[in-house]
């Protein structure tokens, strides 16, 4: 059985977003973003490999191919170029819910932003909530 290769791990959030965030706005973005989804989701920041933070946690297993591990329910990284934001869960039915974000561009899997300004934030927290209620019944813990 295969398992993803990022794993949550002990770094301290505050001293990766001051070595990583490549301008001083990113490192002012990236704090409040901590800030914001803490109190939001009620989750802790931790650190998801050498540069995702992380929020929540799930167990999922792939329906297509054997591979299975943890990951946040939400979280960002401050990449050089953008802001990536892993808050959506990419789902048809929620993509009504990027109206009214602000200024950004998406990946496969991620929002970019170029910094928090761009977006509306509490547009962002209707994203959080919807990706987490639906990663929460996909993947529910075990009692």
């Amino acid at each position: 059985m295969s398992t993803v290769k990022t794993h949550q791990t002990e770094q301290d959030v505050f001293e990766f977003i001051d070595a990583f965030a490549n301008t001083d706005q990113k490192k002012k973005d990236s704090i409040e973003l901590v800030k914001i989804i803490q109190e939001f989701t009620g989750f802790e920041p931790k650190m998801w490999g050498p540069s995702i933070i992380g929020f929540g946690v799930y167990h999922y297993k792939s329906e297509k191919s054997r591979q299975e591990g943890d990951w946040p329910m939400v979280g960002f990284s401050p990449r050089k170029s953008a802001i990536s934001l892993y808050v959506y869960s990419g789902l048809e039915e929620h993509a009504h819910l990027l109206e009214g974000l602000g200024k950004f561009t998406m990946g496969k899997a991620c929002i970019y932003v170029k910094k928090l300004s761009d977006i509306n934030c509490e547009v962002m927290k209707a994203l959080m909530a919807a990706s987490i209620e639906y990663l929460n019944k996909k993947y529910p813990k075990d009692t």
